[in-house]
This record gives structure tokens, C-alpha cells and sequence, in this order.
């Protein structure tokens, strides 16, 4: 498979590591190329550091455009997490067609988490949020030796996980912020699609994710995050996201 051809826009420019299909390079190569080519500005931002842990632990996602860009950041670092755990210890009962897609998509996530990490690093340093560490998931509910445990905690985050960016779009100020994040929803979507049919075949686009208007579901982010909270042992207040 060749690499989609770019054109000459900053866009393109910052969003490269996105299109390059993932047996041709290493991760490593792909997280260095994203942390080089970031060229997001985050223009009018607020100056004030929004990530600093209050006393009782909760970290706030921030506000505005970065608010965004933490909360998407936040939810990668969860998937990354998840799937790089799935590639460390295949559920026993994989096939070695299924062992193979999760290493892609493992792959695709912390290229996921590493771009959003560069943007903010880049341009807000200030106000990103701390990282998510071992000792802030909580994946106990997860038998990673087991195929139907696995596939299920992956619709899980799939799901919410397509929901969370469709629910998060309007509240995106600059453009090239909205063009990065529907190209991320849309592998999202795919991840979805292929694991919902794993688990049922026929399910990738029923009525628990698509509306009667054809329309993938949308979720706010509190909600979002309080969905995903049982995964974590860390506080996530998204209430400040997008305003």
C-alpha cells in the first residue's frame, strides 16, 4: 500500500504521521515524525494553567480549544493504554488474524496519543495535563487472557470512544483543529466497526451507535468521561470543555 499523497497545506503538513500506513515504519519513527511536524497554534487560549491537581486530586481537562485537545488527549491515553496491554499479552483464544489487527491498532493509538501530546507540549505547555501513568488505569474488570473479555472492553472504548469526538466537534473553535479530529474519528469509527463485527457479525453500525437519522451517537464530555471513569483510578473534570 503507498502513502496518500499530500498536498502542499499546513494541515497536511502537521497531520502527515496520520496517513502513513503502519507496516511501513516503526512506531518510534512515527511518533518522532509527529512531534516534528506539529504545527498547531493554539490562539487564544487561556494563559492560566488549567491542569494543576486541586487538592483532592481531580484533574481538570482545561478549557477553550486546549480543553479539547486535553480531553481527546486524556481518552487516547486510555485506548493506548488498553490496546498496548492487548499486544503484551494476546487473549489466548485469539486467532493470529485478530493477534495482528490489535498490534495495528495499537500502533495507531499511541500514534494517537503521541500527536496530541506534541501539539499541546508544543504550543500550551503549560496547561497539558499530567500523563496517565499505570497507577491511574484501572483495567481490573478487563481478563486479558480471554478473547470475549478483550473484544468487549474494546467496543466499549471504541465506542465511546467515536461518540466522545462527535460530541466534542462543535465545541472546536479553529478549523484545522476540526479537520485533524474528524480524520481521527474516522479510524476510530473503523476500529469500531471491525470489533462490533468480531463480537456479531452485522453489528458495526445498529441502532446502539447509529441514530434514526443515520447518525453516528454523540456524547458530551462529562458524560464521556464519566463513562470511562471506571476504568480510571485518577479524577477527570471535563466540565470546563469547550467553553
Amino acid at each position: 500500500m503507498s502513502n496518500i499523497k499530500q498536498n502542499a497545506s499546513e494541515e497536511a503538513e502537521f497531520a502527515k504521521p496520520l496517513y502513513t500506513p503502519i507496516k511501513r515504519r516503526s512506531f518510534f519513527m512515527y511518533a518522532g515524525a509527529t512531534a516534528g511536524a506539529t504545527a498547531l497554534l493554539l490562539s487564544g487560549c487561556d494563559d492560566d494553567n488549567d491542569n494543576v491537581k486541586p487538592a483532592d486530586g481531580t484533574i481538570s481537562l482545561g478549557s477553550g480549544d486546549v480543553g479539547v485537545l486535553n480531553y481527546a488527549y486524556a481518552l487516547e491515553q486510555l485506548e493506548a493504554a488498553f490496546y498496548a496491554q492487548v499486544k503484551a499479552t494476546p487473549a489466548l483464544d485469539f486467532a493470529a488474524v485478530e493477534k495482528d489487527y490489535f498490534s495495528q491498532v495499537a500502533a495507531h493509538e499511541a500514534i494517537h496519543r503521541e500527536f496530541f501530546k506534541a501539539a499541546i507540549t508544543r504550543d500550551a505547555p503549560g496547561q497539558i495535563i499530567p500523563t496517565l501513568t499505570a497507577a491511574d488505569l484501572n483495567f481490573t474488570s478487563i481478563d486479558f487472557t480471554k478473547r470475549a473479555s478483550v473484544l468487549a472492553a474494546a467496543k466499549a472504548f471504541e465506542d465511546l470512544g467515536v461518540a466522545a469526538y462527535n460530541g466534542a466537534g462543535k465545541y472546536i473553535k479553529k478549523s484545522d483543529y476540526l479537520v485533524i479530529a474528524g480524520k481521527i474519528v474516522s479510524v476510530e469509527a473503523r476500529h469500531a466497526a471491525y470489533v462490533r463485527d468480531l463480537i456479531s457479525n452485522g453489528s458495526f453500525a445498529n441502532e446502539e451507535v447509529v441514530d434514526a437519522s443515520g447518525l453516528d451517537k454523540a456524547m458530551e464530555p462529562v458524560d464521556v468521561i464519566a463513562a470511562a471513569s471506571s476504568y480510571l483510578k485518577v479524577k477527570l473534570d471535563a466540565s470546563k470543555v469547550g467553553k
